[in-house]
């Protein structure tokens, strides 16, 4: 009588010679990531930049000498004892050049906090509504962009007593409507999608959808323009300081170091350049880490199989 087998026998018996393949489901976080990554001039900006931070925002808790006190030392070259050197006053040009990095990142990045948010919201608004809504509120923007960005910045920042954040507010109301106009354009196209479409058939109010599903899909092009602000704010408050009316003494920022060293770049050129390298290093970086973006949140790039 012949055997037979159980249904699961011939399976168990199958020689192991059949792989099961399966795809890992990747979010769009991790492969925007993943395609940053692979920009190496973005990833070693990235670190440089975090490590000026660090050394920005730690460093002066760490340092023997403070950016607003003397030392006997008076027009000291670079040393061990002061690696950046001395002014003629005896200030210790590391200590001042830690404080100034701090300020103007501090200007720079409120700035671009101000001017994303504003900005993100405005055009937002402006491509969801259309119409009427759209033409008033994008003549308002075209408006703000007309307006001569440094000279209007100059005028205010001189009545404002030098406060950094007085300067960044300034800066930051003249710089959000270019974010504005990219949020727009990229809303106009967002709007129509099927996940708008269900959010207004499940009763979704209009505050909900920009803020809940429109903003967050525009979120690439914000996040780039929010970069470039970066290296827009610290190239503009480092002019404004220059010419004199960005931050005033006792604080400091790079443009000022640099303005306050311009007499003395032939005799003492260290107080000079270090701080200006440290302006052209900030913005190189910034620059890139927008490159990297830009290139990780294109839509045009492969997909990858889901």
């Amino acid at each position: 009588m012949t055997e037979i087998d159980a249904p699961g026998a011939a399976d168990s018996r199958r020689p192991a010679r059949e792989h099961e393949f399966t795809v890992e489901q990747r979010s769009q976080t991790r492969l925007v990531l993943r395609r940053f990554a692979r920009h190496r001039a973005a990833m070693a900006s990235l670190v440089v930049f975090v490590l000026i931070v660090l050394w920005a925002f730690v460093g002066p808790h760490l340092w023997h000498y403070s950016y607003a006190k003397f030392t006997p030392d008076n027009s000291q070259a670079p040393s061990r004892k002061h690696p950046f050197g001395t002014d003629s006053s005896g200030y210790d040009a590391y200590a001042q050049v830690m404080r100034g990095t701090q300020t103007s990142l501090k200007v720079a990045i409120l700035i671009a906090l101000g001017s994303t948010a504003v900005g993100a919201v405005w055009g937002a608004v402006a491509g969801f509504y259309r119409g009427l809504v759209d033409a008033v509120m994008m003549r308002v923007a075209d408006l703000v962009l007309t307006l001569p960005l440094f000279a209007i910045a100059l005028v205010i920042s001189s009545r404002s007593g030098g406060s950094w954040y007085w300067i960044a507010a300034v800066i930051a109301g003249l710089t959000w409507a270019y974010v504005a106009r990219v949020v727009r354009s990229t809303v106009l196209s967002l709007r129509e999608k099927e996940f708008v479409e269900a959010a207004r058939a499940l009763g979704a109010s209009d505050t909900r959808i920009i803020l809940r599903h429109l903003l967050p899909n525009a979120l690439g092009p914000i996040i780039v323009n929010a970069t470039v602000l970066v290296a827009t704010g610290i190239l503009t408050e480092t002019a404004l300081s220059f010419v004199g009316f960005g931050v005033q003494p006792p604080d400091t920022s790079l443009g000022l170091l640099v303005s306050q060293a311009q007499t003395a770049v032939d005799t003492r050129p260290w107080l000079f350049y270090i701080p200006g390298a440290f302006i052209i290093a900030i913005a190189l970086t910034i620059n890139f880490i927008g490159d990297g973006l830009r290139d990780a949140f294109d839509p045009r790039q492969q997909r990858v199989r889901q």
